[in-house]
């Protein structure tokens, strides 16, 4: 009796150890699976940029470099003309820059170190997979060529406040097999340190009235220019000039603003141009900064009409799209030798019809 009194007591212990042993296994269990669940809801929202990747990429595991997208380009040289092809195809997958989810591609082009001429493609709304078939030629000859650098650069647009940069991609063009026509997709890259000095930027409006052939540009202000005196500061004031058919028409200018780099015009300017003139003039904004003793400076220029390209063409063409209605933009000033060697305007000669012009200042409201 008392054998089996100790049996059933033995019994009874084997079975707690084996219910503790369960339950202990059970806990473990649930515990790595709360902790799984846990990870998961902190990476929630947080993989598919890591994970998915424009055309089938691999991810980049434990990189925290930003993916700005790919751009399809060509380069071509012509030895007997001494110019360079530079083509922008497309570009795929664009960093979204708005809070849309979307951007307002367009792709700025230039050859480095000489930087001579600027130019812009079409601007593209609304979309990260914009298609451009555009080519630009650039001169330059061939001892030149191997020690150049082409940049592409892709911006978001903006019609009233500076122009974000998405990426960029340069190519050494020494590195190039000129035999054939290269073309290709490349990833890109976050910009580099920006190779000139910030001239600044100027806002103004146009508006075309084709019933009472008038042209009004309205300067209304200026920001972050270059600093042009030794205080640091400038005298700034805007030439507002014409040219038909590459020659020089009539120009008019601003007040002068005392001691600013930022400063506040709301000036206007009306000018009398046919329909039939429209289409061939240019217009030219120019920043000056005054000098009562020596020679003034030109602070950085930007022009407009049907033979411009990028922004100032887009510019141009809503205002004669939208007749009657102003049209305001924010435009980033170039240097006056980038602009008077694409220009290339000629002596000023007498133009049968006197253009007439008239200038007065807006009060705000």
């Amino acid at each position: 009796m008392v054998l089996g009194g100790g049996g059933l007591l033995l019994l009874v212990c084997c079975l707690s150890v084996c219910i503790r042993c369960c339950c202990r296994d059970k806990k473990k269990k649930k515990k790595k699976k709360n902790e799984e669940l846990m990870d998961l809801k902190e990476l929630d929202g947080k993989t598919s940029a890591a994970l998915v990747q424009a055309d089938g990429a691999e991810p980049n595991y434990g990189s925290t470099r930003t993916f700005r997208g790919k751009l399809l380009y060509s380069l071509e040289y012509d030895a007997a003309l001494s110019e360079l092809l530079v083509g922008v195809k497309q570009a795929r997958g664009l960093k979204a820059m708005d809070l849309g989810g979307s951007s307002d591609p367009y792709v700025k082009v230039y050859v480095l170190p000489a930087k001579t001429k600027i130019c812009e493609t079409k601007v593209f709304k609304s979309t990260l997979n914009p298609v451009f078939n555009e080519q630009f030629n650039f001169q330059i000859s061939k001892s030149a060529l191997l020690k150049s650098s082409a940049v592409l650069k892709v911006f978001d647009f903006d019609r009233f406040s500076k122009h974000e940069i998405i990426g960029e991609l340069r190519v050494e063009l020494c590195f190039v097999d000129w035999n054939h026509v290269m073309e290709e997709w490349a990833e890109l890259t976050e910009p580099a340190a920006l190779e000139e000095e910030n001239l600044g930027e100027i806002c103004f409006s146009l508006r075309y009235v084709p019933t009472s052939s008038r042209l009004d540009v309205v300067v209304l202000e200026a920001k972050n220019l270059k600093s042009m005196d030794l205080n640091g500061s400038s005298d700034p004031y805007v030439k507002v000039q014409l040219a038909l058919d590459k020659r020089k028409w009539r120009k008019r200018k601003t007040s002068v603003k005392k001691k600013t780099l930022s400063p506040y015009f709301n000036e206007s300017f009306s000018f009398n141009v046919t329909l039939s003139q429209i289409q061939r003039v240019t217009l030219v904004i120019s920043v000056w900064d005054h000098d009562a003793v020596t020679r003034n400076d030109a602070v950085g220029k930007i022009y407009l009409g049907c033979d411009a390209t990028g922004n100032q063409l887009r510019h141009w063409a809503d205002m004669l799209s939208n007749p009657r209605r102003p049209v305001a933009q924010w435009h980033t000033l170039l240097t006056p030798q980038q602009v008077n060697a694409t220009l290339t305007l000629k002596t000023r000669i007498p133009i049968p019809g006197k253009l007439v012009e008239t200038g007065q200042r807006f009060l705000p409201h």
